[in-house]
């Protein structure tokens, strides 16, 4: 079973579960625990081959739906009937997958830097990880597309998080993770063709400028998706403008909790 942590609440009977991106691990909600402790159960998770799951182990042809599937048999063992999710980054297509899956177990999805397609400038920085990461230190591949994704000055602090969280990782489960990565975008058009009325925000970063617009464009045309857009923030919009990620998400919640309640 994968690593977890949870933070019961004394009154709430909400939960909320909280999904890393491909690199990092629980520790990416640093800026967060402390705020959602004050209102819901809090349930923090380390993907495997990331953080403390790293003994989590691989079978050939493991797909996101596998790693959705260990979140599942996490919630179980802890009785968790259903739970607010919240991620970043690649933890979004991992919510997304369990979505699919699973969707009665998820209240609803935050998305924060969502992956919904993948444009041809990074296709091209993709192909080429694959085609080098045998032959090149993980951390330079990982360093680099921080880098590419979090460019500004602004991005530093997120792009040092990640990076020293990333450190962590042995470069056998780095590769697992980047393979996860071929042939994405037909993978994530199937995911983005239905949300199972699942309710749903994206909150994006305005200088996210490889995912946003891919997201902006899926708001135009989806139906019950709702988009924030964090400003002076790049694609780890949890961690440049925390207060702001906090203040947004947990609103949205509650005011979901309140609609349920009025119904």
């Amino acid at each position: 079973m994968l690593y977890y942590k949870t933070y019961p609440h004394e009154s709430s009977k909400e939960w909320v579960t909280f999904v890393h991106g491909a690199g990092g691990n629980s520790a990416t909600w640093y800026k967060q625990i402390k705020a959602y402790r004050q209102h819901f159960n809090v349930l923090l998770v380390d993907l495997r081959g990331h953080g403390r799951s790293q003994s989590k182990k691989w079978s050939k042809n493991d797909s996101f739906k596998d790693i959705a599937t260990d979140i599942k048999e996490v919630l179980d063992y802890e009785q968790i009937q259903s739970t607010h999710m919240i991620g970043i980054s690649l933890g979004t297509i991992v919510i997304q997958t369990f979505s699919h899956l699973y969707p009665d177990r998820l209240t609803s999805m935050i998305l924060g830097g969502a992956v919904v397609h993948v444009n041809l400038r990074t296709n091209i920085l993709i192909n080429l990880g694959n085609m080098t990461k045998h032959v090149i230190p993980y951390m330079w591949l990982y360093k680099f597309f921080a880098w590419v994704i979090m460019p500004k000055s602004n991005h530093l602090e997120s792009r040092v998080a990640f990076v020293s969280q990333a450190k962590k990782m042995y470069q056998k489960e780095f590769i697992r993770w980047f393979k996860l990565t071929r042939a994405i975008n037909p993978f994530l058009s199937r995911l983005q063709r239905n949300f199972n009325g699942i309710p749903t925000l994206f909150v994006m970063g305005d200088e996210d400028y490889l995912f946003l617009p891919p997201v902006e464009d899926l708001i135009r045309t989806g139906k019950g998706l709702t988009l924030e857009i964090v400003p002076n923030s790049g694609h780890v919009c949890n961690i440049d403008q925390a207060d702001y990620f906090n203040n947004s998400t947990i609103a949205y919640i509650n005011k979901l909790k309140q609609t349920i309640h009025d119904r």
